[in-house]
């Protein structure tokens, strides 16, 4: 098979970073880093032209919250979701950058982290953040959950530029040789689907563009985190079918689905439930203003 530079894109990639002595920076890591700041800036800027009155200090403190719950759900939800049996015979695997082997103990860097887990933890931590911090509730929700696909943007290329978390194998010229999928030397290259780049794309950049336009929508302005909650669950999904599961796992859910899919399922459903709980609660609202 002769492959083009697109397909050989990912073999020009280092997950490496910088090399502190015997300690390799990951790119993965950096990504988070850029991942809060684009976060934290564009909060700032809608904050700012949209005059919500919030101060410096209170965002400083309400993201300290914010990056606690994520990391720690992050990695608690890989635990839990996907390698429960494994940590529970390795529980200081959890929270310690080591690995075991035949060989013994060896530095492997904290691996392993859920965006789901990060979800569910961040958002528990947002809410504390808020009410320590004495910021409206629901505004302040609102406007965490606008700014989070461009933030999950960054994780996504961090991803790609690892070559983890690679697709499915196909035979389609959009696929890409990934070093770490196989064994097989280049000269018999097996492609896969890129899908950390279909979900950086879609569950980011165009979600990110979608939620943007429908908050200018008066009736849902002030249902971001439920259109979120949907638009994110349904897009990656789709995208699922294009990425390879985790091998000790693999579509072995409800209806075969994938761990990852029957997570989305239940975020789908909560943003349902929760866009029709507001709406309900608004028309009692207008009713009894009307009585």
């Amino acid at each position: 098979m002769e492959l083009s530079w697109w397909n050989l894109i990912p073999t020009y990639m280092d997950g490496t970073a910088i090399q502190l002595g015997s300690f390799p920076v990951r790119w993965y890591g950096v990504m988070y880093i850029f991942a809060f700041v684009t976060a934290y800036l564009a909060m700032w800027k809608v904050n700012t032209k949209e005059k919500l009155g919030y101060t410096k200090e209170q965002f400083d403190s309400l993201f300290t919250w914010i990056i606690a719950g994520i990391l720690i759900g992050a990695r608690l939800g890989y635990v839990f979701f996907y390698k429960p049996g494994y940590y529970l015979e390795n529980p200081l695997e959890i929270i310690i950058p080591l690995s075991h082997d035949a060989l013994g103990y060896h530095f492997s860097g904290i691996s392993g982290m859920s965006y789901h887990g990060g979800l569910i933890l961040g958002t528990v931590f947002t809410i504390i953040g808020i009410k320590k911090n004495k910021m409206d509730l629901w505004k302040t929700l609102n406007l965490c959950f606008l700014v989070t696909p461009l933030a999950y943007t960054w994780g996504r290329w961090g991803n790609f530029v690892n070559g983890e978390l690679f697709g499915e194998i196909t035979t389609s010229p959009i696929g890409m040789y990934f070093p770490l999928a196989h064994d097989s030397p280049i000269t018999n290259p097996i492609l896969h689907h890129p899908s950390q780049l279909y979900e950086m794309c879609f569950e980011g950049i165009v979600l990110f563009l979608i939620l943007w336009n429908l908050r200018k929508i008066p009736a849902l302005k002030n249902k971001i985190p439920c259109l979120y909650l949907m638009g994110y669950g349904l897009f990656r999904f789709f995208i699922e079918f294009f990425r390879r599961p985790d091998a000790h796992i693999g579509r072995i859910d409800l209806f075969g689905m994938s761990r990852g899919q029957t997570l989305c399922s239940l975020m789908i459903l909560t943003g349902l439930s929760l866009f029709i709980y507001l709406l309900i609660k608004e028309r009692k609202a207008k009713n009894s203003t009307l009585h």
